[in-house]
């Protein structure tokens, strides 16, 4: 090697290690960044050599990111705040509901907020994407192989339409001492809220009236005007297994104004009401409990309790959202209904050291990637969601000062074999005096 390869070489190893500085200031500058990776230089041996001789050995610093080590998880305030616990990404765009494909991106910062339009974005600009949820509460056939059925996640202005009632579950205890008296007392008076297909709130009355015969009452069912609609009978068993559950049902009465109206099946416990509150009557069934089962109506000792399970809902306004582990965003409504809006998606790739660097902390596909995949949280082996968390850089400031020192100590002692080329070429130089 010759004195000026050997000044080259020098310059070679000052150029690579001021580079690997370069890197470790960016990750100590962005050691509290949410969702960043650090990068870090690996030092490649270089020669100008022919064909056949042999060249000078220089250096270059090639950079790297450490994309698949994961940071602390943070705990915040806010609900929309979102962390992965393990592996994948959140599928994010650069503009609301893109439709150009190479505009998505994957990055791991979650410090998600709603914008003016109620679309969730992070700090960085990028919008949040995901799968929405039918109104029947299904997502449907996807293609999780790209982002064509996307859409960004946007919780502003959501409703829940009015939903009418079809269905009313009865539950609850008699008391068993209240029957057998000589002189019954009083009747126990309940009732149940009931949504009409414009979700007006209306109200089914229920009066249980204890007979003078042990384990027996009778139940009269009235509409939301206070209008009778029918009456049966009922026993309870009053021993076995079956103690406390109902026997029988009997002496079925349908005493409602048509169209109002009033069955009952026997077999099943179930009641069909037809109830006059609009130019269509509006059908509800009402479950009691089959005989001898405890799913509904019992009689054992002691108080009167009764309460109901119904479907349908009035219109309903957006009040907050809740987001579980496996990416299911739910809309939680002022009318006490919570719906599943959004699936959010965790991506994976087969080779995440193959995506390409975006500023923001985003990453964009490429071939050296391999294939995408939006798959659902916490399935197979993509991550969870943490609602209410952000996730760390991962940075670990002791490394960084610790590669710093030897970054630092190599650019020294290549400047110290810069300036002894110099002296030597000083004193080649002199020679000829």
């Amino acid at each position: 090697m010759s004195i000026s390869s050997a000044l080259q070489t020098g310059v070679s190893g000052l150029q690579a290690n001021s580079r690997a500085v370069g890197g470790i200031s960016e990750n100590i500058a962005n050691a509290n960044t949410v969702g960043y990776r650090r990068g870090f230089s690996q030092m490649v041996t270089t020669t100008a050599s022919g064909g056949t001789g042999t060249g000078v050995l220089s250096v270059v610093s090639v950079e790297r990111l450490d994309i698949t080590s994961s940071g602390g998880l943070i705990s915040t305030s806010s609900p929309t705040d979102l962390a992965i616990g393990g592996n994948g990404f959140f599928v994010v765009s650069m503009r609301p509901n893109e439709t150009v494909h190479t505009n998505y991106m994957l990055t791991r910062a979650g410090s998600f907020l709603p914008d003016a339009e109620g679309n969730l974005v992070n700090a960085a600009g990028y919008y949040l994407a995901g799968y929405p949820y039918n109104l029947d509460g299904n997502i449907g056939t996807v293609d999780r192989s790209n982002f064509a059925q996307m859409e960004t996640v946007n919780i502003r202005d959501v409703s829940l339409s009015a939903a009418a009632t079809t269905e009313v579950s009865v539950f609850g205890n008699l008391p068993s001492q209240s029957t057998g008296q000589a002189t019954p007392g009083a009747p126990f008076a309940q009732s149940s809220e009931f949504f009409t297909s414009l979700g007006v709130s209306q109200r089914i009355g229920f009066t249980w009236q204890p007979t003078s015969t042990e384990n027996q009452w009778t139940v009269e069912i009235s509409d939301h005007d206070g209008n009778p609609l029918g009456a049966l009978t009922v026993d309870f068993n009053d021993s076995g297994s079956l103690a406390g559950s109902p026997a029988s049902y009997s002496a079925v009465s349908n005493v409602g104004t048509p169209p109002s109206s009033f069955a009952f099946d026997t077999a099943t416990g179930v009641a069909t009401l037809t109830l006059d509150n609009g130019a269509t009557p509006q059908v509800v069934e009402v479950k009691l409990g089959a005989p001898g089962t405890f799913d509904g109506i019992t009689q054992f000792s002691g108080d009167f309790t009764q309460s109901f399970d119904r479907d349908g809902s009035s219109v309903g306004q957006l009040i907050r959202t809740e987001i579980e582990e496996d990416g299911t965003l739910y809309g939680v409504f002022d009318n006490g209904q919570r719906r599943p809006l959004y699936e959010i998606p965790v991506a994976t790739v087969a080779n995440p050291h193959g995506l390409i660097e975006q500023k923001g902390n985003a990453y964009a596909l490429s071939g050296e990637a391999g294939a995408f995949v939006a798959m659902k949280a916490n399935s197979a082996s993509v991550g969870t969601i943490n609602s209410f968390a952000l996730e760390a850089a991962n940075v670990d400031i002791a490394q960084e000062m610790t590669d710093l020192i030897k970054a630092q100590r190599a650019f020294s002692t290549n400047a110290k074999v810069v300036t002894t080329v110099d002296e030597m070429m000083d004193e080649t130089a002199r020679l000829k005096r």
